[in-house]
């Protein structure tokens, strides 16, 4: 190879290096950890999360119906027998239980995710990875972190909500939160209120590392195609965000809704002192009797829709919080 032509190779490289340089710097501003004024992320997520499990949770009622159910139902049919039961109560069936766990639950979620993103990613800059493929590991490695410290205190949240979910006028057990989480200590103690964590971690790890992952490269794909020059508009910045938010969550429904299944059944299956206690392996085994693979699919139509809509407002709710918290002169 002649010099001229390695010199055209050089200037080429160099061209391509500046190319991405300048990109990077017109996408949006990362708002980071240690730009965040920290009680104020925390008091004004709590409130603005709690709006937004309120307004997604009639769909988590319907598909753990639909996953609980041993007969094929439509989630149509769901709908309309809970409306005859209970009523429109009947979508909120749990909700105060649910609630109550999401504000820790959430808060742990949003510190291990950021600090994880910010430690990782300035670590991956150190050890010369570019920047785009920095910003995908330490999204991941924060999604992975976050899951696994949020299910700490989510795990038992979601069984005693779930329990509550399901339960109807002619099987109900419960009188509230408080009752059921007495109530499954008594019968199987804190492994009772554990039950599925394990198949939790497995679900949500993998799945919150791929979407955190996919939603920071898929935002760069889409200002690619919009134009970096509109990343200035807060309308078209919420937009990229949704639509990058809404692919990532319904990729990671259809994923891993054979997991999520099995662990509702697992969940919300009672025991008493003579029956054996369910296994992951059982579980799975009595599901594909009922009706194949067909059935750890029962309930997705609800929960790729609950995952797309949750993933699109929570994100944008989320870094619109993470703007709102942002400490003065943050962007400057």
């Amino acid at each position: 190879m002649s010099f001229g032509v390695v010199g055209m190779e050089e200037e080429r490289g160099a061209a391509a290096a500046a190319a991405a340089a300048e990109e990077i710097r017109r996408l949006p501003a990362e708002v980071n950890w240690e730009m965040l004024d920290k009680s104020r992320f925390f008091v004004l997520g709590a409130a603005l999360f709690s709006g937004v499990s309120a307004a997604l949770y009639p769909a988590v009622v319907v598909k753990t119906h639909l996953q609980v159910a041993p007969p094929p139902q439509a989630a149509t049919a769901t709908v309309s027998a809970i409306l005859r039961r209970d009523g429109l109560r009947g979508f909120y069936r749990g909700f105060g239980a649910s609630l109550a766990g999401t504000v820790p639950a959430r808060a742990l979620y949003m510190a291990a995710l950021e600090a994880t993103k910010s430690s990782v990613g300035s670590a991956a800059l150190r050890f010369g990875v570019s920047e785009p493929a920095a910003s995908a590991v330490a999204s991941a490695a924060a999604g992975v972190s976050a899951a696994v410290a949020a299910q700490v205190v989510w795990t038992p949240v979601d069984v005693i909500s779930q329990r509550l979910m399901v339960q109807t006028s002619a099987t109900t057990r419960y009188s509230g939160g408080a009752d059921a989480f007495r109530k499954i200590l008594l019968a199987d103690g804190v492994r009772g209120l554990y039950r599925g964590f394990g198949l939790s971690i497995i679900t949500y790890a993998p799945s919150n590392a791929v979407w955190w992952a996919s939603y920071a490269m898929a935002q760069r794909f889409v200002w690619r195609v919009v134009g970096t020059d509109r990343s200035e508009s807060y309308p078209a910045l919420m937009a990229v965000q949704g639509a990058s938010a809404a692919v990532a969550g319904g990729a990671a429904a259809l994923v891993t809704m054979p997991l999520d299944t099995v662990k509702t059944r697992l969940q919300v299956m009672e025991t008493d002192a003579a029956a054996a206690r369910p296994t992951l392996a059982s579980t799975m085994r009595g599901l594909l009797k009922e009706g194949g693979w067909a059935a750890c699919y029962r309930g997705l139509g609800p929960r790729w829709g609950s995952m797309s809509l949750s993933a699109a407002t929570m994100v944008t709710t989320y870094e619109f919080l993470k703007r709102l918290s942002a400490k003065e002169g943050s962007f400057d």
